[in-house]
């Protein structure tokens, strides 16, 4: 071989050689220098065990300092799983904790596949264990290296079913939340907020928390403490609720539906309006479901919120198996048999005449009415849509719309002529079929009627501090299209807004529909003359570790002192998220018919007909309380009377603060306004103006776990303030 080709091999060879060298170098430099620390704290990891130390959650608490949501120290078993990272050591670690942990072989194996526990921490093995079992596991440290047993804390609800759709439960991350909590430095195993206060208010609730770190063997033994950091208690909450009311709301609820379904909805007919052999027994009113919210129309702070069907809050800590909790919690499509929904603030309901008092405002602010409040409009029991040409009626139009139907003739009633006070205090359709088709017509199309009701908050969500609002929908042109679009109403309906949309909306049917937090705080706005305000079901966040007067009751006196340094965050001295105009002759007419609903009187025409609830609060100590409603029947599914559902909305009159709050009540598949859903809340002012006495609020007994029901019944001692004349419209 040529010396010069021999030379530049040797040459090339060195090269390479001092890159290889070079980049080692460089390596080495890069490890011992710039990742010196990272690799310190894996060699650190290595034989050191850092196991969380989970806060003491933050109480809640009512409006009187009952506590409502409380703690209970519970110990968990933990095991590194370094320890048991070799099948054959899990295998007989499992067999060997089977026994003092109470717990299936395959039931440990279970726990170590499940996805919530992150494979770089501790594994927790079983919660809420005996001082004896932690005991016995620690002092035989070496039959069951690895083992830890730590301090959790476990949430406990004393008052059990009471307020539980506000108060809400605690449950394990699901999957679909993960990746959020973990950013926030949550660990997938941490048990958090699932419903009510405890979901919206979960990082205020949950504290910071702390760690320990131990010094541990090649067994995972623990040799020494290095370093213990505590955790940080989470902030206390005191909800503007009072327990003693949410009660007594529950209970006048599922009373009145468990005595609505004792009565008779009608029966079936057929086409020719006669009896249907083949269903001979009437039909009894299904009574499933409802809600009623009592707020403080100046303030927005709800002082009752009671949904039905209820639920235990404890089931969801019991820790009963997954078929026992299917069992009391089924899976349905029913919208009637749902459990875990709040539906004061999920619900989606028409409004029936509960809404024509915004319908009212809405015409007297635009000036649709000539003359306004002293506008009059003959009412014969019907009303013919004057913009469709006689012509098209024929054709199959629909053009006459009626009033209700009057119980003493059997026929639409007749109020004759009534205008906006008089129509208010007996419900006349007709007038407000009249607004309904002119505010459109008349006004070249535009969405008048949409505009002036969104003022009172329809359409949009309230923003109350509660998880699952529903916002609500108002008829229009878009709304139709987007219905159509995802096939809730056919094409050909989506194609256009047309009069009888209108005429639907101006007495709370059709595509109207309205969460009853809603109805309550518009209503709201009606008592105090104008301010849309946010409701809330929280007043006050406070600072960690308020202090007990006596067992279950915190002194929170200091709460309504301004300033208060343990104060975090308060609620009831919030701004009005809107202004309603009220000046002038808008509100006085629909306040003064509001009130002659509920104290009369009534119309006389071709004969006497009473207010919707004029026999229903005969006796009431309007006295005292003085208040203004207004009843409401939705129309439901094939227009059977079995399928109406009931609407009561009312505010107060009283210049006390204590009196002044405004109430809104609906209960599904339960007859007419004023013979269901009227009673209830009712009910509520009187308890309000102090005539009624309350039960007293204990603590729930022990959950019995054997149960099949999601709560036990509760129903009032004395129904008494249920009970009122039968009136004699739909309504």
């Amino acid at each position: 071989m040529p010396p010069n080709n021999q030379s530049r091999r040797l040459l090339s060879l060195g090269v390479v050689a001092l890159v290889l060298l070079g980049t080692l170098s460089v390596r080495m430099w890069f490890l011992q220098a710039v990742k010196a620390e990272s690799n310190e704290q894996i060699v650190l990891s290595v034989r050191t065990r850092t196991i969380r130390l989970y806060p003491e959650r933050g109480r809640i608490l009512d409006v009187k300092g009952r506590v409502v949501a409380d703690n209970k120290r519970v110990l968990t078993a933990t095991i590194d799983r370094e320890v048991i990272r070799d099948p054959e050591d899990r295998l007989l670690m499992f067999q060997r904790l089977s026994g003092p942990l109470q717990i299936s072989v395959e039931g440990l194996f279970k726990r170590y596949e499940d996805k919530r526990f992150g494979p770089l921490e501790a594994l927790p093995l079983k919660e809420d264990i005996s001082e004896e079992t932690a005991q016995f596991l620690m002092e035989r440290s070496e039959d069951y290296p690895g083992i830890y047993v730590r301090e959790d804390w476990k949430r406990n609800y004393p008052y059990g079913a009471i307020g539980s759709h506000v108060i809400g439960y605690m449950g394990a991350i699901l999957e679909k939340n993960l990746a959020y909590y973990k950013s926030i430095g949550y660990d997938p195993n941490e048990r958090v907020g699932g419903y009510g206060v405890e979901q919206s208010y979960e990082t205020v609730l949950r504290g910071t928390p702390g760690y320990v770190r131990y010094e541990v063997n090649a067994q995972g033994k623990l040799l020494r403490l290095e370093e213990r950091v505590e955790p940080i208690v989470g902030n206390d909450i005191v909800l503007s609720v009072d327990m003693e009311m949410q009660q007594f709301a529950e209970q006048a609820l599922e009373t009145q539906l468990a005595m609505r379904r004792r009565v008779e909805a009608g029966i079936i007919k057929l086409e020719d309006g006669t009896p249907d052999p083949a269903f001979p027994d009437p039909v009894y009113y299904k009574a499933p479901a409802g809600s009623v919210v009592m707020l403080h129309q100046d303030t927005g702070q709800v002082l009752a919120m009671a949904s039905y069907p209820r639920f235990d809050s404890r089931w969801f800590t019991a820790g009963v198996t997954t078929e026992k909790f299917a069992q009391v919690f089924p899976k349905t499509d029913d919208p009637d048999l749902s459990i875990l929904v709040n539906r004061a603030v999920s619900g989606r309901y028409n409004l029936g005449s509960s809404f024509k008092p915004f319908v009212a405002y809405a015409a007297l602010n635009t000036g649709q009415l000539p003359g306004g409040a002293d506008y009059k409009y003959r009412d014969l029991g019907s009303y013919k849509l004057e913009s469709i040409p006689n012509g098209r009626c024929q054709d199959g139009v629909k053009c006459v719309f009626r009033n209700a139907i009057c119980a003493s003739t059997g026929a639409p009633c007749r109020y004759g002529e009534v205008n906006v006070e008089s129509a208010l205090a007996v419900s006349s359709d007709a007038f407000f079929y009249k607004i309904g088709e002119q505010i459109l017509t008349e006004r070249g199309y535009q969405p008048i009627l949409e505009n002036e009701v969104r003022r009172f908050g329809f359409g949009s969500p309230t923003n109350i501090d509660l998880p699952y609002e529903y916002a609500g929908t108002i008829p229009s042109k878009a709304l139709k299209k987007r219905m159509a679009d995802i096939g809730a109403i056919s094409q050909e309906s989506g194609k256009a807004y047309y009069v009888g949309d209108q005429i639907l909306f101006s007495i709370g049917q059709g595509l109207l529909s309205a969460t009853p937090i809603q109805v309550a705080a518009a209503y709201g706005v009606l008592g105090n003359g104008g301010n849309l305000m946010q409701p809330h079901v929280v007043k006050a966040i406070l600072q960690p570790g308020t202090q007990d007067i006596k067992p279950g009751i915190a002194n929170i006196s200091f709460v309504d002192i301004p300033g208060s340094s343990q104060v975090v965050e308060r609620f009831d001295d919030e701004q009005p998220v809107n202004t309603v105009d009220m000046s002038g002759d808008r509100r006085d007419p629909i306040v003064r018919g509001l009130q002659r609903v509920i104290r009369g009187p009534g119309v006389n025409f071709d004969s006497y007909h009473k207010t919707t609830g004029e026999l229903l609060f005969r006796g009431y100590p309007y006295a005292e309380l003085p208040i203004a409603g207004k009843t409401g029947t939705a129309q439901g599914f094939g227009n059977l009377p079995w399928n109406d559902s009931s609407a009561f909305g009312a505010f107060s009159l009283s210049p006390r603060g204590e009196y002044k709050y405004a109430a809104f009540a609906y209960l599904e598949k339960s007859g007419y306004g004023s013979q269901a859903a009227a009673p209830v809340v009712k009910c509520l002012y009187v308890a309000l103006a102090g005539k009624y006495r309350f039960d007293p609020v204990n603590a729930a007994d022990p959950l019995n776990t054997n149960a099949s029901l999601a709560a036990t019944p509760t129903y009032l001692r004395n129904p008494s303030c249920l009970v009122g004349g039968r009136s004699d419209s739909r309504d």
